[in-house]
Parts: structure tokens; C-alpha cells; sequence
């Protein structure tokens, strides 16, 4: 019964995350992007299903980008590597307001490593700093500006970590 609970939940939360993502598609991809699913990244902090969530939800959301033509195969690999390392490290975070910099830092390195020498090596006009800073900053919205009211009712909901 536990393995059946855990999965149904890690199935729900990678649903809602690819939900949330392809909710908002203009919000979603490109270069300078606010997903409102990663608000959903504090959740590792209440229950360790939500790494698994979140990485099959970014997996999947992801792979629908890249049939939709509004993102490219790099972003599944890199995009869901991110939010994977991002997640782990949230799970060890135990302090409220630095649970959402896990998924602003490293969404916003390697993604924006990625569109500077991946997806647009050919622009000598946009450099890593600036990638770095767009992908970071839509990341500080969603994660910051959406997360940490999620993490107050989640809190109110699961109570504080010890």
C-alpha cells in the first residue's frame, strides 16, 4: 500500500507539473521564460516523491516541447538534468526562504550554458551573463513569487520540517 501511495502521488505531482507548463505555453519556452510548474519545485521539501514528480513532470513537459517545435531536444536532457539536481538539493534546504534557490541557480546556469554555446552558438550578440540572468530572473518569479506562497499553505498543510 505504501508503493502504490508513493507512486500515485510522484504520478500526480510529474502531472501537474507538465500540466501547469503546458497550461502557459507562451510562458513556458524560450529563452526568457516563467513556468509557473517550477513553483511546484519547494514540494521536495515536504515529501521526497516530489523529486521523482518533478523530474518525470520536466521530462514530460519537455518532450511535448520538443514535438510541438517550441523547444529543442537539448532542453529535455539539460532542462530536466536541471530541475533534477535542482529538487535533490531542495530536499536537503531547511530554511523557507532558501528553498527556491536550488531551482533558481541551477536552472538558470545550465539552461542559460545551453542557450548560449548549444542553441545559440551563432549569436555573438547574447552573452552567457545575460542568458544567465533572463532564465535566472524568470526563475526568480516563478520560484519566488509563486513558490514561497505555495511553501506557506503547504506548510499549513503538512506543518515544518524538523
Amino acid at each position: 500500500m505504501k508503493k502504490t501511495s508513493y507512486l500515485a502521488r510522484c504520478s500526480l505531482i510529474a502531472a501537474a507539473y507538465a500540466v501547469l507548463t503546458l497550461a502557459f505555453p507562451a510562458l513556458s519556452y524560450g529563452p526568457v521564460q516563467v513556468r509557473v510548474s517550477e513553483a511546484l519545485c519547494i514540494l521536495p521539501f515536504f515529501m521526497p516523491e516530489a523529486v521523482w514528480g518533478l523530474t518525470v513532470g520536466c521530462l514530460v513537459a519537455n518532450l511535448v516541447g520538443v514535438t510541438m517545435g517550441v523547444t529543442l531536444p537539448w532542453d529535455v536532457l539539460i532542462g530536466t538534468l536541471a530541475t533534477f539536481i535542482s529538487v535533490v538539493l531542495t530536499r536537503k534546504i531547511r530554511i523557507k526562504w532558501l528553498v527556491p534557490l536550488p531551482t533558481v541557480i541551477s536552472n538558470a546556469v545550465l539552461v542559460g550554458i545551453m542557450l548560449t554555446y548549444i542553441i545559440l552558438p551563432s549569436s555573438e550578440t547574447v552573452p552567457l551573463w545575460y542568458n544567465i540572468m533572463t532564465v535566472g530572473a524568470g526563475e526568480v518569479i516563478a520560484c519566488y513569487g509563486l513558490g514561497i506562497p505555495l511553501f506557506s499553505v503547504m506548510e499549513k498543510v503538512f506543518g515544518r520540517k524538523k
